[in-house]
């Protein structure tokens, strides 16, 4: 549906440097935009730098465009997440996800090499990418002028969006069958994946088609999957989250080779930046795994909180791309939604913002809505108790090392603080228990039963509450802290 968009959207970029674009999920913007503009004349062979929030998101976008040009990722299109890179010098659109793009400003605010940043699923409103559009406007207002800034978004107030960018706007009306909504609430003291299971069968005897279901979290997503397997339903049962391996994603990603039923337990990665195959039904939970901020950890952590109503909009198109569709909520009709998704900046610890404006040596940024003041006071007396900034709010050399690391600042100054190789490996694995999913069913909140379930996963014994999926990741990043730490 984006194709006949794709000559205007390159006009306007010629004519002005900063668009919003507008098309809602399934509509091509992500894998068609950036390969329709790789031969605009202001590009001048330059790399596009696409930001992509999700890691799935990321991989399949850069898949998909490689495949459309007959090549691998690597070549002309390629992607770098944290701790994995595949490009080359003959790269020309580079997907990536948050973190990367603000060390790529930070490192280098002439962007050389770069003709364009396009920020995909802006509506998301994570905190490194209202920061990355923060710093892009400010190289281009003083550096670059010549820079092309493209914010796309499927559900977003884009009017308020394109005042605030003084771009113009274009949108796209997709393509999209009519959905029927109908609400499916709990029965009385009912636990979500009971009536989630209940849903699925319901949806699996009245609809044809393949049944998405949205879940808050990976473990919510165990516990359905479980109570499927119990119940003998006559469909193959897939996860997508962010954890999976590489080869399990694209398997969801690709339509069933046997024509066999799939039922799809997913988080909100499938919402809006991935598009799954052959679904008819969508079962949603209403909720979503989002960071608040803790002010007894200091940490921000992953709540289960319900979702906007352009959320809950987004997830019920996601029957209609084929045909028409069923969305199930399973929430009570009288339930009320916000309508927009709050921005992260509003509501989470504000000190990893705090630490990237110092080494920006500007506060005076333009944000779309800018962080609060109490959030940023707070985030700066700590950081000048870690010692990564003076009395004067001035970065310090310690400051430098801990944004280099590339993870909180608490971590970076515990990562920092060891001082011999045994003490390094000990903070590498806290780290990556910090970081990673707990890998205990029982959720529980104590570091030394976490990091005992790691130590006898390494010795080849995985302990009755664990999952081995959850260690595995977890040892994996704990590599690749010792790797980036050069701890033997």
């Amino acid at each position: 549906p984006i194709t006949e968009l794709l000559p205007r959207i390159a006009e306007s970029l010629a004519a002005h440097p900063r668009l919003v674009l507008e098309a809602p999920p399934g509509a091509g913007k992500t894998t068609q935009v950036p390969l329709a503009l790789l031969d605009a004349g202001w590009l001048s062979g330059r790399r596009i730098v696409m930001l992509e929030p999700r890691r799935v998101a990321a991989r399949a976008a850069a898949g998909f465009m490689a495949e459309q040009l007959g090549e691998s990722v690597g070549g002309t299109v390629g992607y770098r997440i944290r701790f994995e890179n595949k490009v080359s010098a003959r790269t020309r659109v580079e997907v990536v996800t948050e973190g990367i793009l603000t060390r790529m400003l930070q490192d280098d605010p002439m962007l050389d090499g770069i003709g364009a940043l396009l920020f995909d699923e802006f509506h998301e409103r994570h905190l490194a990418g209202d920061l990355g559009l923060a710093l892009a406007l400010d190289v281009q207002a003083s550096l670059r002028p010549d820079l092309r800034i493209v914010a796309m978004s499927a559900t977003l107030d884009g009017e308020r969006l394109a005042q605030f960018l003084d771009a113009p706007r274009l949108s796209s009306a997709g393509r999209s069958f009519p959905v029927d909504i109908a609400h499916f609430p709990p029965r009385r003291e009912e636990t979500l994946e009971h009536q989630a299971r209940r849903t699925i069968e319901h949806a699996l005897a009245t609809h044809p088609g393949d049944v998405l279901v949205f879940l808050p979290g990976q473990g919510e997503i165990a516990k359905v999957d479980a109570a499927l397997a119990n119940a003998n339903v006559d469909a193959e049962v897939l996860a997508l989250h962010g954890e999976l391996p590489i080869e399990q994603q694209s398997r969801v990603l690709q339509p069933a080779a046997d024509g066999r039923r799939r039922v799809v337990l997913a988080t909100n990665v499938a919402e809006s930046s991935v598009t799954l195959p052959g679904v008819r039904v969508v079962i949603d939970s209403g909720l979503a795994r989002e960071p608040r901020f803790d002010p007894n950890s200091g940490f921000s952590r992953l709540d289960a909180v319900s979702i906007s109503q352009a959320s809950a909009d987004q997830r019920a198109g996601r029957a209609g791309r084929v045909a028409e569709g069923w969305a199930y909520r399973l929430w009570p009709p009288s339930q009320r939604l916000e309508a927009q998704r709050r921005p992260e900046i509003a509501q989470v610890d504000l000190a990893p913002l705090a630490l990237e404006l110092a080494a920006w040596g500007s506060d005076a940024l333009r944000f779309v809505d800018p962080p609060p003041a109490g959030a940023m006071a707070a985030g700066r007396d700590l950081l000048q108790r870690l010692d990564a900034l003076d009395a004067n709010g001035t970065i310090a050399a310690r400051g430098r090392k801990m944004l280099a690391l590339g993870t909180h600042p608490r971590l970076a100054a515990m990562l920092l603080a060891a001082n011999d190789p045994r003490r390094v490996a000990l903070a590498c694995d806290l780290a990556a228990l910090v970081e990673s999913r707990d890998p205990l069913r029982s959720r529980s909140d104590a570091v030394a039963e976490r990091w005992n379930a790691l130590a006898a996963f390494r010795k080849g014994h995985v302990v009755a509450d664990a999952r081995r999926s959850a260690l595995a990741a977890l040892d994996a990043a704990a590599r690749q802290w010792s790797r980036r730490l050069r701890c033997e």
